[in-house]
């Protein structure tokens, strides 16, 4: 049973050879631990003291891509090496590494495919009390979408599966927390979350610039990555609306026909049709987006099986 550990880093080559001290180096059913940095386009020498440290694979981006393809790049990388389990974490030893049995253990069990590492935000000191309040929402909403009970979201320490993370794919270009667990809540994949603890903090964070920039990414890529699986219920949803709000004036007018008093009303029969033509176009797009579904989903069961196949031949040239 290998483990892979993965840590994207931007700039990350002062604070890197912390972490990865405090990554442990033996688990109870853990036959190897590896580690592998995904270096977003760095400026500094990250890259350089990652392989100082002991690093054992090195993708190095020529640009900076952002977290998500960070992310999404590591996971690909990992399966190629013949990981079993894979754990993400931040360079910026945010999370403690000796939580890191805990974290895989629901995998180890079989009772999980993806694990969660839960910060207990409200005891987090230098969280800002809109940022608690923020976390806990978002939580709530990603919860209600993903039907995963996940109290923290947005926490990047997550233990993921083998086979968990042959179904996963990242299309945000923000950040994957958020679309990764609304995907597997989607795809059937059992979640779970660990209660973990977490370091003193050592920078700010580097996902947003302010508050508002962070709502807005994270709003459209929560609509964004629920609208993909279930776009025949959002869409039918909207047309319900759309026809029962045609029909408020369109008995209006009506009202009036009957008393014998039409004229003047004609603006009621005008928004009447305007809103039951919506409807009946956002109508054809819900079942025109439940194809569009389908053949995705064909996609991605396709993808799986070339990521399966991939890494299950370089698993066996490398033994």
């Amino acid at each position: 049973m290998k483990l892979i550990i993965q840590i994207p880093c931007y700039n990350e080559a002062k604070y890197l050879p912390i972490t990865l001290k405090d990554l442990p180096k033996k688990i109870q059913g853990i036959d190897k631990i590896e580690t592998l940095i995904i270096d977003d386009g760095s400026t500094d020498n990250t890259a350089e003291v990652a392989k100082e440290n002991g690093v054992d694979h090195i993708i190095q981006f020529r640009g900076h891509r952002g977290l998500a393809a960070g992310f999404s790049a590591g996971l690909e990388a990992c399966l190629l090496h013949g990981a079993d389990i894979i754990v993400n974490t931040d360079a910026d030893n945010q999370y403690r590494g000796e939580d890191i049995p805990k974290l895989i253990e629901p995998i180890l069990k079989g009772e999980a495919d993806f694990v969660i590492g839960d910060r207990q935000t409200q005891d987090i000191q230098h969280f800002s009390w809109i940022k608690k309040k923020l976390q806990k929402w978002g939580s709530t909403v990603v919860k209600f979408l993903s039907k995963a009970d996940v109290p923290d979201a947005p926490s990047g320490f997550r233990a993921i599966s083998r086979e968990a993370a042959l179904k996963i794919n990242v299309l945000s270009d923000f950040s994957y927390t958020l679309e990764t667990l609304i995907q597997a809540g989607n795809t059937g994949l059992s979640v779970k979350s660990v209660p973990i603890r977490t370091n003193e903090q050592m920078r700010d964070s580097r996902l947003f610039t302010n508050l508002f920039t962070f709502l807005k990414r994270s709003g459209s890529t929560i609509l964004r990555s629920y609208t993909m699986y279930k776009p025949l219920k959002i869409f039918s949803v909207l047309a319900l609306i759309f026809f029962i709000l045609g029909l408020i004036p369109g008995i209006r007018f009506l009202y009036f026909v009957y008393i014998g008093q039409p004229q003047g009303h004609v603006q009621s029969l005008i928004l009447t049709a305007i809103l039951l033509i919506s409807s009946f176009l956002l109508a054809v797009m819900a079942v025109l987006s439940d194809l569009i579904a389908s053949n995705r989903k064909l996609m991605e069961e396709i993808l799986r099986r070339v990521r399966r196949i991939e890494s299950e031949k370089n698993k066996k040239n490398t033994k």
